[in-house]
C-alpha cells in the first residue's frame, strides 16, 4: 500500500499541472488577443492620420497655387490693360486737342500742325515707346498666366508641341491683318475654335468669314501684293478665347494705327509736314480707328474677367466624400470630381 502512495500523488500532480499549463496557454492567448487588437487600432490609426496629413498637405498646396494663379493672373490684366489704356487715352487727348477744331476740308491736302504744340505730349511718346517694347512680351505673359491656368483642360505635365499656337506679331504684319475691317473685331458667340487644322486657304474659307455662321475666331489668309490668295502659305486663325490674341491684334492694331498714312505725327521743324506725311483720309478715320481700339480693349478685358472665373473653378473645394478614406481613391478610378482642378464639364456660349 505504501508503494502506491508515490503513483497516486503523482496521479494527483499531474492534473494540476496540466491545469496550470492550460492557464498559462490561455493567459498568454488572452494577452497575445490584446496585442493583436492594440496592433490593429494602432496600424489603423497611424493609416488614417497618414491619409488626413497627406490629403492636408496635398489641398494646402493646391491653395497655394490657386493664390499665385490668380494673384499672376490679376496682375498681368492689369499691367496689360494699363498700358493700353494709357495709350488709348493718349492718342485720344492728341486727336482731340490737336485736331477736334480743324475742319476737314472736301479734299485736304494736309493738316498743318506746329511741332512745338507736340511738347505736352511727352507722357504719350514714352508710353507708346514702353508699349512697343514690351508688346511681345504682354502677349506671352497673357499666355502663360492667364490662358494657361484657364484652361481647365489642360495638364502641364503632359506632352506639348513647341509651336501649338503659331499666331505672332509678325504673321499678323505678314498676312496684312486688317484693323478696319468688322469681320476681325473681336466676339464671344458662335463656334469655337477647337485648336484644328483649317486647312489650306480657299476662297470660301477667306473671302467670306461668316459662310458656316457667326464664329468667336477669325481665319487668316495669306494674300499677294494683287489682293489674290496665296494658296502655299497656311491659314492662321485667331482665337477671341485666347487672351495672348487679343493683346497681339490689340498691339498690331496701334503700330498701323500709329505709322499709318494719317497717323498722328509731329513734323521734323516749323509749320511744314512733308509730302511722305500728307494726309490722304479725313480726320474721321483716325477716330473710327481709336474707337475700334477701344472695342478690343474693352474685349480683352471682358475675356481675362471671364478667364479668372476659370481659375477660380479650377480649384473649387471637393465634396464630402472626397475626404473619406479610399473613397477618395475608388472615385477616382471612374471621373476627376474629387480633382480640385477638374476639367471643362460645359461648352461656352
Amino acid at each position: 500500500m505504501e508503494q502506491d502512495l508515490p503513483k497516486q500523488a503523482a496521479r494527483t500532480r499531474s492534473p494540476v499541472k496540466a491545469a496550470g499549463i492550460w492557464q498559462r496557454i490561455q493567459s498568454w492567448d488572452s494577452r497575445l488577443s490584446v496585442t493583436k487588437g492594440l496592433t490593429a487600432v494602432t496600424l489603423l490609426t497611424g493609416f488614417l492620420g497618414g491619409y488626413f496629413q497627406y490629403l492636408n498637405s496635398y489641398e494646402q498646396k493646391v491653395g497655394e497655387q490657386a493664390k499665385a494663379d490668380m494673384q499672376k493672373a490679376t496682375d498681368t490684366f492689369l499691367e496689360i490693360s494699363d498700358a493700353f489704356a494709357d495709350v488709348q487715352i493718349q492718342q485720344e487727348t492728341m486727336l482731340r486737342e490737336q485736331f477736334g477744331s480743324l475742319k476737314v476740308q472736301a479734299s485736304p491736302a494736309f493738316i498743318p500742325v506746329d511741332s512745338k504744340s507736340f511738347g505736352s505730349f511727352s507722357d504719350y511718346w514714352k508710353a507708346r515707346t514702353s508699349l512697343r517694347r514690351n508688346g511681345a512680351i504682354f502677349a506671352r505673359k497673357a499666355e502663360i498666366y492667364i490662358d494657361w491656368p484657364s484652361d481647365l483642360g489642360r495638364d502641364p505635365a503632359a506632352e506639348h508641341t513647341l509651336d501649338q499656337d503659331p499666331l505672332t506679331a509678325t504673321l499678323l504684319t505678314k498676312y496684312n491683318f486688317d484693323c478696319d475691317s468688322d469681320a476681325n473685331l473681336p466676339q464671344f458667340k458662335g463656334a469655337i475654335f477647337n485648336g484644328a487644322d483649317p486647312g489650306r486657304p480657299s476662297d470660301e474659307l477667306c473671302n467670306d468669314p461668316t459662310a458656316n455662321g457667326l464664329k468667336s475666331y477669325v481665319n487668316l489668309c495669306a494674300r499677294r501684293a494683287d489682293g489674290e490668295i496665296d494658296a502655299l502659305q497656311k491659314v492662321v486663325t485667331i482665337n477671341w478665347w485666347s487672351a495672348k490674341h487679343h493683346v497681339l491684334v490689340m498691339h498690331h492694331c496701334f503700330e498701323v494705327l500709329r505709322g499709318g498714312p494719317n497717323a498722328l505725327q509731329a513734323p521734323a521743324s516749323g509749320n511744314d509736314v512733308p509730302n511722305d506725311r500728307k494726309l490722304d483720309k479725313p480726320r474721321d478715320s483716325n477716330e473710327h480707328r481709336l474707337q475700334l481700339q477701344a472695342r478690343r480693349l474693352d474685349a480683352f478685358m471682358t475675356l481675362t474677367m471671364a478667364q479668372l472665373d476659370r481659375i477660380r473653378v479650377r480649384y473649387r473645394p471637393t465634396g464630402f466624400f472626397c475626404h473619406v478614406p479610399l473613397a477618395r481613391d475608388a472615385i477616382g478610378y471612374f471621373s476627376n470630381q474629387c480633382l480640385p482642378n477638374q476639367p471643362v464639364t460645359s461648352e461656352r456660349s
